[in-house]
């Protein structure tokens, strides 16, 4: 796709690929790391793709001065502001709209073929969410 045509995207459409993108990510991670199991390859997976965690770091992106480009601001807002028709159960509106941000950025730099960017967005994503679960003792 050329860099207009990712742009005219629905953000929607751009999480949908974004969270494929980014489990595969994920999981590419953790069997780097040694992880074979298959039941705590997904154990271990789902702790970084869970949608608390993808708002988590949205939030601190977003928090963190010149972290996000204007153009990635754009992005997120987009995606926090999509309109889909089901929320999951287990986490509360504003959660799963910021996921959906998060998603849509991965998305984005998927598609627009950003690949540094993309590869620096997600091991930045990584370590935060390991930080933070290192921090909260699990």
């Amino acid at each position: 796709m050329k860099p207009n045509d990712v742009k005219q995207l629905k953000s929607l459409a751009l999480a949908y690929i974004g969270d494929s993108i980014f489990e595969l990510y994920i999981r590419e991670y953790l069997l780097e790391r040694g992880t074979v199991n298959p039941n705590k390859l997904h154990q271990s997976a789902t702790s970084y793709v869970a949608g608390k965690t993808q708002a988590m770091v949205i939030l601190y992106w977003l928090d963190v001065d010149g972290f996000l480009t204007e153009e990635e601001q754009k992005v997120v807002a987009r995606g926090r502001n999509a309109k889909s028709g089901s929320v999951p159960k287990n986490i509360s509106v504003q959660t799963y709209r910021y996921s959906t941000a998060f998603e849509a950025l991965i998305g984005y730099h998927y598609m627009m073929k950003n690949e540094d960017r993309l590869e620096e967005l997600i091991q930045n994503a990584i370590q935060y969410a390991e930080e933070r679960r290192d921090s909260r003792g699990q």
